[in-house]
């Protein structure tokens, strides 16, 4: 694996640690790679340029 440095707004970071504290990821580095394998799956279904960019 590669490490990657990134920048996230801390209210992110927070709503992370909370879904590491319940339980549903073992860890922040989990719930990312988790995150970022939906958005490839998503963008692997979508139909429309730029679909990543939901709000």
């Amino acid at each position: 694996m590669e490490r990657v440095t990134l920048r996230i707004p801390k209210q992110q970071i927070e709503e992370v640690e909370q879904m590491v504290d319940s339980g549903k990821f073992p860890n922040r580095s989990e719930a990312i790679r988790s995150a970022v394998r939906e958005m490839i799956d998503d963008q692997g279904e979508a139909s429309k340029p730029n679909a990543w960019a939901k709000v």
